[in-house]
């Protein structure tokens, strides 16, 4: 029988990390799940780590070369046999009644997608006693300003959406993915509470201001084919939610 979640993850040169990440997904009081780990051509311990874990749920794949973490969540979802998709990386982890949690608040709604709260930890997971929430009901126009959806707490339905391809783009896919949900169903309700942990690096490409900018203006310009001057009037109203509204919510523990 298929299981009836599906964790998406990419790993690359995670070998610090992939551990914490795998347990986290052994801790979880839901149980009926597979996690389909796909190593993005490693240069350290991860996939050797990753294939010490012996449970059968667990399957991993290798990439010839390095590709992205887009190529490699797309190849994990050819494996992927789920009803629920639900994404974790390989630096991130999750509290023990994420899943249980987040299923229960998506039937009991009837909704096919949604996403939580989490929190923010440093690389040798020390609270940063900072708590990342998100708008009630998350509109599509304020997707389209802001990425509100914490990657490692989001789950989609596949009984409803098909298994939705992750773009290719090096950066920024799983904002793109968001959109693409919530564009089609308009709204999505967030589960007020944290179920995940999010690891933040001081090696991450993410954590740099000016590559923030640069992928997100790419986002508008590729992505939604805006042309140039619209790109960057979007890229005004991206700052204005970055640095005004979204710090309303990020509260301190």
């Amino acid at each position: 029988m298929n299981p009836t979640v599906s964790i998406i993850t990419p790993s690359y040169n995670a070998g610090r990390f992939i551990g914490k990440a795998i347990q986290s997904v052994l801790a979880q009081t839901f149980a009926d799940w597979e996690m389909i780990i796909v190593d993005d051509c490693s240069t350290d311990d991860s996939l050797k780590i990753i294939r010490s874990f012996d449970d059968p749920r667990i399957k991993s794949a290798s990439l010839d070369g390095n590709s992205g973490a887009g190529i490699a969540r797309n190849t994990a979802l050819q494996i992927a046999s789920g009803r629920y998709i639900a994404f974790l990386d390989a630096d991130d982890f999750w509290k023990p009644e994420k899943l249980e949690k987040q299923l229960k608040f998506m039937q009991s709604q009837k909704i096919p997608f949604t996403f939580s709260y989490y929190d923010c930890v440093d690389e040798s997971e020390n609270s940063l006693n900072r708590i990342v929430k998100a708008p009630k009901i998350l509109t599509y126009r304020q997707l389209f300003f802001c990425n509100f959806v914490g990657n490692l707490t989001g789950i989609y339905d596949s009984a409803e959406f098909g298994k939705i391809q992750i773009n290719s783009v090096r950066k920024r896919q799983d904002w793109i993915l968001w959109l693409t949900i919530v564009k089609r169903i308009k709204k999505a309700p967030v589960l007020p509470e944290v179920l995940a942990s999010y690891r933040i690096r001081k090696d991450s490409i993410s954590a740099s201001k000016k590559s923030l900018l640069r992928h997100n203006y790419r986002i508008y310009r590729d992505f939604h084919q805006l042309s140039p001057l619209a790109s960057l009037a979007c890229m005004i109203g991206f700052l204005f939610t970055q640095l005004i509204i979204k710090p309303r919510y990020i509260r301190r523990k």
